[in-house]
């Protein structure tokens, strides 16, 4: 039985990766991949787009508010969540926290603060210069070119996203999750999930991921390269994860933790600066 699931499990890893190439390669898009850490990038180019959701958009909250934002230089956005594998390899085993599993799991339980350690020490091997990304390049590489509440469109399903996947508190995937062979009450493996069409995984669920940005509203006023306020309380969180609910995997949806924290719902992904 297990050795079924575990070729199960690689058919469903090459699947996504033929459907990433093909995705990243329609939309003509640059991929930068460090191998000793089993990372990828991918290039987002500068533009612009409406952040926030529109009034009419469902289960939307007031600090959603709409707003055009210019990005003006490039960035490359990691692919993935960074996984338990690769933190491994930039911070070793005595600082998991007693985290253990399937490689290929994106690490959780990891605080801001833990966050900005694993880059410092990524920075100071002198591959590349990386950061976490803003609320604002998150959700423009989020939506992809899209303007609808996901990148594929105004509804979301099971199919498309781990969410909704705690038998306690909110059940609607669950029965889906184990008949494809996936953990139930934690979040999937990365790239179980079709990407966006600039090549990204789980943006929508999965586990949120910390953004540089303190929290704070926004307003309408049109923003160029916004890093949010210089001070405040909590940092911003974004994606949903697999514990809540489908509204809150919404491209505009907005959510905030103490710094300090480390819960299971939480994890991150990189951004690597492009050179100028």
């Amino acid at each position: 039985m297990k050795n079924r699931r575990l070729t199960l499990f690689a058919g469903l890893l090459l699947l996504s990766w033929a459907v990433f190439a093909g995705a990243a390669a329609a939309q003509g898009r640059e991929r930068l991949t460090v191998d000793a850490l089993k990372m990828t990038f991918v290039r987002i180019p500068p533009g612009e787009f409406l952040m926030g959701s529109p009034a009419d958009e469902a289960k939307r909250d007031p600090s959603e508010v709409q707003h055009r934002v210019r990005i003006r230089r490039p960035f490359y956005m990691q692919t993935t969540e960074v996984t338990l594998q690769q933190w491994r390899a930039v911070m070793g085993k005595k600082i998991m926290f007693g985290r253990k599993g399937d490689p290929l799991m994106p690490v959780t339980r990891v605080s801001w603060f833990d966050c900005r350690e694993f880059i410092e020490r990524l920075n100071a091997r002198g591959q590349g210069r990386y950061r976490l990304p803003t609320e604002a390049e998150w959700e423009y590489a989020c939506r992809a070119g899209t303007a609808t509440a996901y990148s594929w469109g105004e509804q979301i399903s099971c199919d498309k996203a781990m969410y909704a996947n705690s038998p306690m508190k909110y059940d609607q995937c669950v029965q889906v999750h184990r008949t494809e062979g996936l953990p139930v009450n934690e979040a999937a493996p990365v790239m179980h999930y079709r990407p966006n069409r600039w090549g990204i995984f789980d943006m929508h669920g999965n586990v949120w991921e910390w953004c540089s940005d303190w929290f704070a509203p926004y307003g309408a006023s049109v923003r160029t390269d916004p890093k949010g306020p210089d001070s405040g309380d909590h940092r911003v969180r974004r994606g949903g994860s697999w514990f809540g609910r489908g509204p809150t995997c919404r491209s505009a949806n907005r959510a905030y933790g103490h710094p300090a924290q480390r819960l299971r719902t939480t994890g991150f992904r990189l951004v690597r600066e492009a050179e100028e």
